[in-house]
């Protein structure tokens, strides 16, 4: 079955407007990669001439020039998915010499990117990191960010006597500073309407519904192009390091907690670490927080990794980064759930394909069966 498509694109300063109708059917093609904890991006290209009025739109006062706001959600089957929430931060011109041949690239990144313009010195007394990360992220209420932080497994109370958090960086190398530290991850979702995002700092989501199945190897029942596994056993490693707590004299090894305490095993079989590793840099640093930051680099890694691409129009969902979905026809080994760790969007005219990126910690199906 093929669906229908309708794509939106919003231009603005601060608040974003419906773009003018000479932008939408100049547009080309538009690609957008997404992926879990990282910063997002974005390429929008225009078929431009030497008479184009999108000339006006890259100068300074123009909807196409550096920061300006830029979102792209799509329709499909009723259901809008807002695909990219951004500002401007590069323009290019391709100019052809045969009639219909320039182009017009513009290219940006997330909302996160106005976290990372200015190095902020700032102080903290008595906040743990989940606070810590909200108070950062609501100051970019405008944009219609809002925040969502979680709390780490284990409690870090600073001591605002002896331990004061102090920020020297910009918001977002901090925000992300703070979740490696503790296992989480930090990321700028969109939606689930136009202009509005959600700030999101807190552990990997291996929780929840998933996503329509991602079926090969079933004949005509396919929805996938091609899809690609591989398990990587080197990729896990046990941590631990020595501690010398006063007053004794002797120094005891202290070893990271399981991953199942921060979150859920997709897997029926979960990979074993084949080797280990020393946790360094933790001189000085409580208990809690050296379990903490083992814990955070346990998860850090996954060893089954799934890569292909999907027809969208074909599939009939947009599959979404952050979230799970179901892979059947791939065999005992690589069947189940699997968690969405990247996504990258090809849209033009004519089609909508993904490419994505599925991780898990080890081999087997945990689930009999997969949403359809």
């Amino acid at each position: 079955m093929t669906y229908s498509l309708h794509l939106m694109l919003l231009v603005g300063d601060v608040v974003p407007a419906p773009a003018p109708a000479v932008l939408v059917d100049a547009l080309h093609s538009v690609r957008i990669t997404t992926a879990s904890g990282a910063t997002n991006g974005f390429q929008l290209t225009f078929a431009v001439s030497a008479g184009s009025q999108l000339a006006g739109a890259v100068m300074p006062d123009g909807v196409l020039y550096a920061k300006k706001r830029v979102v792209v959600a799509v329709v499909l089957a009723g259901r809008c998915h807002v695909l990219m929430d951004g500002v401007i931060t590069q323009q290019e011109m391709h100019a052809g010499r045969a009639p219909g041949s320039s182009f017009l690239v513009v290219t940006g990144e997330d909302l996160s990117l106005l976290m990372d313009l200015r190095h902020v010195r700032r102080a903290y007394p008595g906040l743990p990191p989940h606070l810590r990360a909200s108070t950062v992220c609501a100051a970019y209420a405008q944009y219609g960010i809002t925040p969502r932080s979680v709390a780490p497994v284990l409690t870090d109370q600073p001591n605002p006597v002896t331990d004061i958090p102090v920020q020297s960086a910009t918001d977002l190398a901090y925000l992300r500073s703070m979740a490696a530290d503790v296992g989480h991850v930090f990321h700028i979702e969109p939606g689930p309407v136009p202009g509005v995002s959600t700030a999101y700092w807190g552990p990997q989501n291996r929780a929840g519904a998933l996503q329509p199945a991602l079926t090969t190897g079933c004949g005509a029942a396919d929805n996938v192009d091609e899809l690609i596994f591989s398990f990587d056993g080197l990729a896990t490693a046990d941590y631990s390091t020595q501690r010398l707590e006063p007053p004794s004299t002797t120094a005891c090894e202290v070893t990271a907690p399981e991953t199942r305490l921060l979150r859920e095993s997709l897997a029926a079989s979960p990979a074993r670490a084949l080797r280990t590793a020393p946790l360094s840099g933790q001189t000085g640093r409580s208990l809690t927080r050296t379990l903490l930051a083992g814990l955070g680099r346990e998860v850090a890694a996954d060893p089954l990794t799934g890569r292909g691409t999907v027809d969208v129009l074909r599939y009939g969902h947009v599959l979404s980064v952050h979230g799970l979905v179901g892979v059947r026809g791939a065999g005992r080994a690589y069947d189940g759930r699997f968690f969405v760790a990247g996504v990258t969007h090809e849209l033009t005219r004519d089609t909508y394909k993904q490419q994505f990126t599925l991780v898990r910690d080890g081999l087997g199906a945990d689930t009999q069966a997969v949403t359809a």
